[in-house]
């Protein structure tokens, strides 16, 4: 098989998997800010599970396809933010957390309904190969691409989900000081990923929900 046909086949199995982990995983910001009292994602037009509201082309598109040649050993990829205005938000301090923790909580059920789809592929295969190898290998991704995003937007660090519920949850002068690290956070973030530093942090934690997902799925 050429190396065009192998690309266009991961391809072919990563796309739901990525676009709709992303996805979801805005949407969820936004329900959830629209259930406690912010309309702004709403009015945006941003409540929709249509992918094309949510593409970023760096982060949808080419971040994705570039770590897919470069044979990384995960995929990561994001949507546009979806807008929140957490002044108004009923109890902003504590509606921040809700709202953050979203989106991680978003791509734990997608994980958990990817390892149902790869369920069914095992069961499927002793009947028909030719269905059943298509839906655990994209099982299998939509497991591995909700564990990146739920693990590491749990990092600590703003913008990424687990620094504002950090804000949130810290007292007030630790929150302060925390909150001023996002201007430089992506920045903190992008060299953490490109120095091999992220992954020897999250790579041990990955692995271990790797194998829990995909044993429950039958692998």
């Amino acid at each position: 098989m050429s190396d065009f046909s192998t690309i266009l086949r991961q391809l072919s199995i990563w796309a739901i998997p990525v676009l709709f982990a992303i996805t979801v995983h805005e949407v969820a910001h936004g329900w959830v800010a629209s259930r406690l009292g912010d309309p702004t994602a709403k009015r945006a037009g941003r409540l929709t599970l249509n992918p094309l509201h949510h593409v970023d082309p760096f982060g949808t598109i080419l971040l994705p396809g570039i770590l897919l040649l470069l044979h990384s050993p995960f995929l990561f990829g994001y949507a546009k933010p979806v807008p929140v205005d957490f002044g108004a938000l009923r109890q902003p301090r504590r509606d921040m957390v809700l709202v953050a923790a979203a989106g991680p909580a978003a791509n734990l059920l997608m994980a958990i309904f990817w390892t149902g789809i790869l369920w069914f592929g095992v069961q499927l295969n002793a009947i028909s190969p030719y269905f059943a190898q298509p839906l655990q290998l994209m099982g299998q991704a939509g497991i591995l691409i909700n564990g990146v995003l739920f693990l590491f937007n749990l990092i600590p660090i703003p913008p990424l989900d687990g620094g504002r519920v950090a804000v949130g949850l810290l007292p007030p002068q630790a929150a302060l000081t925390l909150a001023r690290v996002e201007p430089y956070g992506f920045l903190i973030l992008i060299v953490l990923l490109f120095t091999g530093i992220l992954w020897q942090i999250l790579g041990p934690i990955f692995q271990i929900f790797q194998q829990i997902f995909f044993h429950l799925g039958g692998l």
